[in-house]
């Protein structure tokens, strides 16, 4: 028997991505304008985000895409005929020009196949997304000066619910609860939960940390912050998002960590990593399954530094089982909370100050780092993270799953 979302959900749904994600919070205005992506295995979900936008006076660019996978292997189909110079295709004019008329993106993960590139060469896989980097610099410029937001979305499906071990129910049951939508008006639900991570990050953007140690049956790992840093969260960019999180200076990385959550990236599953880090960069790289996608992304071009540090307070998250995808398992509370870093490009959010103002030469100068890849690992493990402060004193302020400050 298939299960059926009610309208009310999706509505309800809707109306926090497009009236509460965006913009900060203040979601979409009249006369802005919204790209719209999804793929046919969210169409329900496609429909209530065009009123909502339309309901809010925004104008729709929509992006409406045919499932990949299963009988119609859309993506692997390029990776397996494409030439190096389809590979290197990239629409400039039109992309260009698409990032000139928006406002905001929202995006809708939703997937049939997650092993569809199973097999496929990552070196074609890689050279696609490098392709494609100036529209996603053309974005991050845009987003610096204020003028631009984005939020991410999940519409489960039998696939991703059987990746994740759960009938798809269950998977639906962890994504309404995570992103409010059992509550009477979720918006204001996420305006209050909000209000106590913004207590916790601002507690953490008053003490003068230097850097980090992070300690755990999983990790041994020094990261440093470095210069006019700032912890981020809250921001509205993930449905759901409860974790706080910050762009280190990628230089002063030392040590090593694993990862006991599955990676699903590039159309496939990564298993079993294990980082070492050495002046900043990524030494050595291990994984039980997959490892060559795995080195591959890491030879990237700067793919081989952390881009961002993140850490969940299992009291805040609603997420309680595993759900074979990033975007909700980064935030998953569990026993012991939830780490994750990121290997490739910094969030320039995380500077404090203007981000408009900086050159490419500035976001170098401070350890910011810049790639085409931006990949998040996670490990549900027992950590202690301790902050040593520029004055020399240290504290906890992570342990158990819940930040200590």
């Amino acid at each position: 028997m298939s299960y059926t979302l009610s309208k009310k959900i999706l509505e309800k749904y809707a109306d926090v991505l497009v009236n509460f994600a965006l913009g900060g919070g203040r979601g979409v205005k009249k006369g802005e304008v919204v790209h719209l992506v999804a793929y046919e295995a969210a169409k329900p979900l496609y429909r209530e985000l065009k009123v909502a936008i339309l309901k809010a006076g925004g104008h729709v660019i929509g992006d409406y895409r045919p499932d990949s996978g299963d009988r119609f292997p859309f993506d692997r189909d390029f990776f397996e005929h494409a030439k190096d110079h389809q590979l290197d295709f990239f629409p400039e004019k039109f992309a260009r020009g698409l990032v000139d008329e928006i406002d905001h993106t929202i995006f809708i993960l939703s997937e049939i196949d997650k092993h569809e590139l199973e097999g496929i060469n990552p070196k074609k896989i890689m050279r696609r997304g490098l392709a494609w980097k100036p529209y996603m610099d053309w974005r991050n410029a845009k987003e610096n000066k204020g003028k631009y937001t984005w939020t991410l979305g999940l519409y489960g499906t039998e696939a991703m619910a059987k990746e994740a071990r759960l009938g798809l129910e269950e998977y639906w049951d962890q994504i309404i609860k995570a992103c409010l939508l059992d509550k009477k008006n979720p918006i204001s639900e996420w305006k209050k939960l909000y209000k106590g991570l913004e207590k916790i990050r601002g507690r953490l953007n008053r003490m003068p940390i230097d850097k980090l140690h992070v300690l755990g049956p999983d990790a041994d790992l020094w990261v440093n912050l470095g210069d006019k840093r700032a912890w981020m969260g809250g921001s509205g960019r993930n449905i759901p998002s409860f974790e706080l999180f910050t762009s280190p200076d990628w230089r002063g990385t030392e040590g090593w960590i694993k990862f006991n959550q599955p990676l699903y990236r590039y159309g496939v599953l990564i298993e079993g990593i294990r980082l070492e880090f050495k002046n900043g960069r990524v030494v050595k790289a291990n994984a039980s399954k997959n490892e060559n996608v795995l080195r591959e992304m890491i030879k990237t071009e700067h793919a081989d530094k952390i881009g961002e540090y993140s850490l969940t307070d299992k009291r805040f998250s609603r997420i309680t089982k595993f759900m074979a995808e990033t975007l909700f398992d980064e935030n998953i509370g569990g026993p012991d909370g939830n780490t994750h870093l990121a290997l490739g490009k910094s969030y320039h959010d995380c500077y404090i100050g203007d981000p408009g103002e900086l050159s490419p030469e500035d976001w170098e100068r401070l350890g910011y780092n810049d790639s085409s890849v931006h990949t998040d690992i996670i490990s549900t493990a027992p950590r202690t993270v301790t902050a040593y402060m520029k004055n020399g004193d240290k504290k906890i302020i992570y342990k158990e799953g819940m930040f200590t400050v």
